[in-house]
């Protein structure tokens, strides 16, 4: 049932071209960065993101979290450039990658096993548990060979599966994650990285990659612990895989609603005699820019309770008709309505 339910909703997403839409690449990036750091206690939102990404505004926010986002920014675009060339999944390339998502905020440990740090990526040499009387993890001296193990059947499945069957594709990555997570190689930053595992399978399939969000943490967390109790992937691959579906679900509702999709054309409703009308949507922003010429992006997300990829889809819309113009750069600037 969840298969069909895939299918359609995917079929559903691509007919509406919501992966179409302007920058819709780098605003999804930014999405799964933000609820990736926001599960391991990041309180930077995705509209701060985008701003601390594009234009380098600090949020109001710790600077670790802010510096824990720009690192996670980077080792994802890292694991796009791997995903792109089809490289082999190496210990090499896994530790690298744990080294550009912990460059900032990670730590060197002084143990019986020897000294490492958390900051270069490498493997623990230590024993780990997750929480207060939680699961005991791998003991670290089994950590090398178990994530041996772990590369050689990756290599293995991506080869062998499928590349038309989109459900193994997305349980393959979902495999992945619990894998990976449940060796928990390094001593920080094992959730975001099975997280970047997973989604660099997927964007090398050219698959939606997944986005698991905060609101769910407790779910998600949940049905971990519970393929990891009976060690047995399943429980947390079916959570994933229907998380995944209900977020695309949403994506297409949230789209239909924000572009008013009733006879409505690249945001613009047609009517009779075939004379344009400009979406309430789009009507709103004029007014909020009239009103406050200095509002920001993420003062327009606010306000019409929309994401920063519609925003910025209707502002293109209306500087393409020469409605808007912007004076003056991201600091400073203000919008100018042309009558």
């Amino acid at each position: 049932m969840s298969n069909q339910n895939l299918v359609e909703t995917l079929n559903e997403y691509f007919s509406l071209g919501i992966n179409q839409q302007l920058d819709y690449d780098k605003f999804y990036l930014y999405s799964i960065i933000t609820h990736s750091t926001a599960i391991e206690g990041s309180t930077v939102t995705e509209i701060e993101n985008q701003l601390l990404f594009d234009e380098g505004i600090s949020a109001n926010k710790p600077m670790t979290e802010q510096l824990m986002n720009l690192d996670l920014k980077a080792a994802y675009e890292q694991s796009f450039v791997y995903a792109k060339s089809h490289a082999d999944i190496s210990i090499e390339l896994l530790c690298t990658l744990a080294s550009l998502v912990m460059k900032n905020t990670g730590s060197t440990y002084k143990t019986i096993g020897g000294d490492f740090s958390s900051a270069k990526g490498d493997l623990r040499l230590l024993n780990v548990s997750a929480g207060r009387g939680g699961k005991s993890y791998l003991a670290w001296q089994k950590v090398p060979d178990r994530l041996q193990q772990f590369c050689d059947w990756l290599n293995a499945e991506r080869k062998a599966v499928d590349k038309n069957d989109i459900h193994k594709l997305y349980e393959l990555s979902f495999e992945a994650h619990y894998r990976i997570v449940s060796i928990h190689p390094w001593a920080d930053g094992n959730g975001r990285m099975s997280r970047l595992v997973m989604n660099m399978i997927q964007y090398e399939a050219g698959v939606i990659p997944s986005i698991v969000k905060k609101e769910n943490r407790a779910e998600y967390i949940q049905s971990l612990a519970l393929s990891q109790e009976n060690d047995n992937s399943s429980t947390f691959v079916e959570f994933m895989l229907n998380h995944h579906i209900e977020n695309l679900q949403k994506q297409i509702a949230e789209y239909k609603a924000s572009m008013e999709t009733d006879e409505v054309k690249g945001g613009q409703k047609i009517v009779a005699g075939g004379q344009k009308k400009w979406s309430e949507t789009a009507l709103r922003i004029l007014d909020l820019l009239k009103q406050n010429p200095k509002i920001s992006r993420k003062e327009l997300c606010e306000e019409l309770k929309i994401n920063p990829s519609a925003v910025q889809k209707h502002i293109e819309k209306l500087k393409e008709a020469n409605k808007i113009e912007r004076i003056g750069g991201a600091k400073g600037g203000e919008w100018r309505i042309n009558e």
